[in-house]
């Protein structure tokens, strides 16, 4: 008998506590999640990166060229865009976890996101600024300002239909990914907070070759197929996506009520109960936000069922709470963060890119030198550093989540210090060659001088990204962690409306009374060194405000980062 129990001992402990398969039956860990699970999931992530970097990549020279844009609005309009993307994925994450469940909303949203790349496609085929007023094969004129706008109108639905797509697929696929390796158990706990490196290494793959190839073939192919690629691409992904449902864990919903309405209830009690003082207050809870253990008193001071909450729902409430000033003090990061795609690429774009005779790296190509960055560091990171560190402090990620996240930072500030540099070199040279006015002209200046600027940005989003993506993860509760993604791309989201608003009221003060803006449509007459010497300045105290709220942060209890 005692043979029999031994033999059924393996099985029961193979068990996943917790999830079922894709039919609701109870999984196995030898035959579900880990990373066999992870690599169909991380495959359709890397597939929705090519397509979307496939398109912000370049965005901000199609903007400028095709559709005709100055340099000013291209960059606001990019920024806007990349805002809206970044914070739709609240919705997204809200549905998910609220009623779709992450996996069908990986789906449906995934299905909306081949669409928009479909209708950008199209777009791309009507007449454009750049062969307005050319005749047609049979010689006939084409009216093509009423077709313009209809190009611009169906362009940016097109662009906004994928960020809407992008806003379901990005915090589902990640959190499912996660989801996919048990925190309880030791090798798969370890195995998670490496997940979060390795994604992030696969999709700067993904990303690599959409900068390599696909912005080459936009610029001296064709738009057309430019755009076409990355639907296919998707497609593709997706189905590698659906391929792989066999194998998934899916996470059991107990049959509590929603977890919007848990939180939700922990304020308005809090706010209720706000004149009435109890020992509970202050005997049983965390010493941050002490006003929300008024949600754990009735209004008559009594544990009156139904007019109370628990200390699990209080705790809840304050995770979420403590995260805000962390999300704050991210904002002037994901600005700089901003500027990779769209400054950058504008400054890249007026100096020596060639390679050899008549072969040119496109501007938009330059960025691949943050992927190169990002996957030379994760190997470097997970293997070298986090064993290391893990070694002197005993932590699974080697150092804490907030740790990372603050060296990731600092390295920004350091970027826009270097860009600053850099770009006062390359008007230096404009000057001294008499091209100040000539803006067709190429400034003799290599390129390469902004490999530094662009190897750090890697570094800092291998350091910050990645922190942030486990750590909003991490410390949500269990049923909001698509909206712990959502939140951590918001930063972005926001960070980019704020570049886009910098921009603008720069733009406006600097280029009164007719002087050139810091801005200029002639990159030469410009002062991006000016901005970026603001953006390190601004990140020097936005490191200081995080070092601040980090300090002060109390870990989720279940964290041991």
């Amino acid at each position: 008998m005692s043979d029999l129990a031994a033999a059924e001992t393996p099985l029961l402990d193979d068990s996943v506590k917790g999830c079922l398969d894709f039919k609701g039956r109870p999984v196995h860990r030898s035959n579900s999640g880990g990373w066999t699970s992870a690599s169909f999931i991380i495959a359709v992530e890397v597939a929705e990166r090519f397509a979307y970097y496939g398109i912000s990549s370049n965005l901000i020279t199609y903007l400028t060229g095709t559709l005709g844009l100055s340099t000013a609005a291209a960059a606001a309009q990019v920024n806007a865009w990349s805002g809206v993307a970044t914070l739709l994925p609240l919705l997204g994450a809200f549905l998910a976890d609220s009623f779709l469940g992450r996996y069908r909303t990986i789906i449906l949203t995934s299905l909306v996101y081949i669409l928009g790349l479909g209708l950008l496609t199209l777009s791309a085929t009507l007449p454009s600024v750049t062969t307005s007023g050319a005749p047609n094969a049979d010689n006939v004129t084409l009216n093509t300002s009423s077709m313009l706008q209809y190009q611009v109108i169906l362009f940016f639905f097109s662009l906004y239909l994928v960020a809407f797509g992008q806003g379901g697929h990005k915090p589902c696929v990640q959190a499912f990914g996660a989801d996919q390796f048990d925190a309880e158990h030791p090798v798969e706990c370890k195995a998670k907070s490496s997940f979060f490196n390795w994604w992030y290494f696969s999709i700067a793959g993904g990303i690599l070759l959409t900068l390599l190839i696909l912005n080459y073939i936009q610029e001296n192919l064709s738009w057309v197929l430019g755009f076409a690629i990355p639907a296919i691409v998707m497609a593709v992904g997706l189905l590698v996506f659906v391929l792989g449902t066999i194998t998934y864990r899916f996470s059991v919903k107990g049959d509590e009520e929603s977890p919007f309405v848990r939180i939700g209830r922990v304020f308005i009690l809090a706010i209720r109960n706000r004149k009435i003082a109890s020992a509970i207050a202050t005997e049983e809870s965390f010493k941050q936000f002490k006003f929300l253990d008024k949600a754990l008193l009735a209004p008559d001071s009594t544990m009156e069922q139904g007019k109370v909450c628990s200390m699990r729902e209080v705790e809840e409430a304050k995770a979420v709470l403590r995260l805000a000033p962390i999300w704050a003090t991210c904002l002037i990061y994901a600005v700089v963060f901003a500027q990779t795609s769209t400054l950058f690429t504008k400054q890249g774009a007026t100096m020596d890119r060639s390679i050899t005779r008549g072969i040119e790296i496109p501007a938009a190509t330059l960025q691949c030198f943050i992927s190169f960055s990002i996957l030379l560091f994760i190997p470097i990171y997970d293997r070298i550093v986090v064993p290391l560190a893990r070694a002197f402090t005993g932590k699974p990620g080697g150092i804490t989540m907030l740790q990372r996240i603050g060296t990731g930072i600092a390295v920004s500030a350091i970027a826009m210090v270097i860009a600053a540099l850099v770009e006062m070199k390359r008007l230096q040279t404009a000057r001294e060659h008499g091209l100040v006015d000539k803006p067709n002209v190429t400034v003799p200046m290599r390129v390469w001088w902004l490999v530094p600027q662009y190897s750090l940005c890697g570094l800092s989003d291998v350091l910050a990204i990645v922190g942030l993506q486990e750590f909003y993860y991490d410390q949500m509760p269990n049923e909001l962690r698509s909206i712990g993604i959502a939140l951590y791309l918001s930063i972005l989201g926001v960070g980019s409306f704020l570049s886009s608003f910098l921009i603008s009221v720069i733009e406006t003060v600097t280029g009164k009374d007719g002087r050139d803006s810091w801005f200029a449509d002639i990159l030469n007459r410009a002062h991006l060194d000016y901005f970026y010497w603001l953006l390190a300045a601004l990140s020097a105290l936005g490191l200081a405000l995080y070092v601040y709220s980090a300090r002060s942060y109390i870990y989720a209890r279940r964290s041991t980062s």
